[in-house]
């Protein structure tokens, strides 16, 4: 149900609604229980409660992060409503880590798990990364990441999903008479 391809969890929070450019793109969080098991799948904290309150908080962060990243790839100012909810948002404190079997584990509640988000919102989007933040090349395909690769050309989301379809379809292409 949750992919985290994307390279930053700022990204793959975005990727909670997909096909966006479809006229009903898919919702995968429509519960609160969607958030605490994406919470829970990326890694970043387990155990938070989350009402319904909550689960629109997320979508607002969720959209605020997605346009801030669409503005900084079109090389355009974000609109000042994102920036000032990204802002507003990190200014709770973070998660708080803490040692547990040998593993780097995190503690706290909503507000603190969205402001870490934001938080990696703000240094991807106004750091040296930004420029690399690309959208995924599949014409089915909204995905938002991180191009990490060494000579910053990296078309897809993943290879295994994304990237595998678009060669195979441009095999077949190649290939029919």
């Amino acid at each position: 149900m949750f992919t985290f391809l994307s390279g930053r969890l700022c990204l793959d929070l975005t990727t909670t609604l997909q096909v966006r450019h479809h006229d009903r793109p898919r919702e995968t969080l429509t519960a609160p229980g969607d958030v605490r098991s994406w919470l829970e799948r990326s890694g970043l904290v387990a155990g938070v409660e989350v009402d319904a309150a909550g689960l629109e908080r997320v979508r607002r962060l969720r959209e605020a992060v997605h346009d801030a990243a669409r503005a900084v790839m079109e090389h355009r100012e974000p609109d000042p409503a994102d920036v000032a909810l990204l802002n507003r948002t990190a200014g709770h404190p973070p998660l708080t880590p803490v040692l547990a079997d040998g593993a780097v584990r995190h503690h706290g509640d909503l507000d603190q798990a969205l402001s870490t988000l934001a938080r990696d919102a703000i240094d991807l989007l106004a750091g040296p990364a930004a420029g690399r933040v690309r959208q995924c090349a599949h014409p089915d395909c909204t995905r938002l990441f991180l191009d990490a690769s060494h000579a910053g050309r990296r078309r897809w989301c993943g290879m295994t999903a994304c990237g595998n379809k678009a060669k195979s379809a441009a095999y077949r292409r190649r290939r029919s008479p």
